[in-house]
């Protein structure tokens, strides 16, 4: 990486990782064509340059009991800082929600949450969101199969 600019290389090494972060450095610098220890002195200017935030596994919804994902678009009541930030605080308490945006538009908030079916999605309205504070209305949509995910974006 020069300059803070990414060249072909830091690329192939950004995409190897994020089709698997756990690769060894050897076959990393292999798989790019680098020896050891240039390919690991570019991981770490990439690290600390902050294009690579952290490494994560991915869990299978279906085999932790929650094979269900539910869009939900949530309306808060008042529009202010303090709102916000308290919706923001509880709703990332929630252990089912997978990702939260919040939104222009019509809506305030996009939130992905994995749920066990009609039942865990009632559950989780019921006990969970509605009691969050600001809540106004929401519109919910059942994903009925996951086309693309995808951790990050592909340099």
């Amino acid at each position: 990486m020069k300059d803070g600019q990414l060249d072909d290389i830091d690329r192939h090494i950004l995409r190897t990782l994020s089709r698997d972060g756990r690769i060894s450095n050897q076959k990393l610098a292999d798989t790019v064509n680098l020896s050891a220890t240039p390919c690991w002195h570019r991981v770490k200017a990439l690290e600390d340059a902050g294009f690579i935030t952290g490494y994560a596994a991915v869990f299978d919804q279906r085999r932790l009991g929650v094979p269900d994902t539910v869009i939900i678009e949530v309306t808060v009541d008042r529009h202010d800082d303090e709102i916000f930030k308290a919706f923001a605080d509880a709703l990332a308490e929630l252990p089912e929600v997978i990702e939260a945006y919040l939104l222009s538009g019509e809506y305030d908030y996009l939130i992905k949450v994995a749920v066990a079916g009609t039942e865990g999605y009632e559950t989780f309205l019921r006990k969970k969101l509605y009691k969050l504070p600001g809540v106004r209305h929401t519109r919910s949509t059942f994903a009925l199969r996951c086309l693309k995910r995808s951790p990050s974006v592909n340099p």
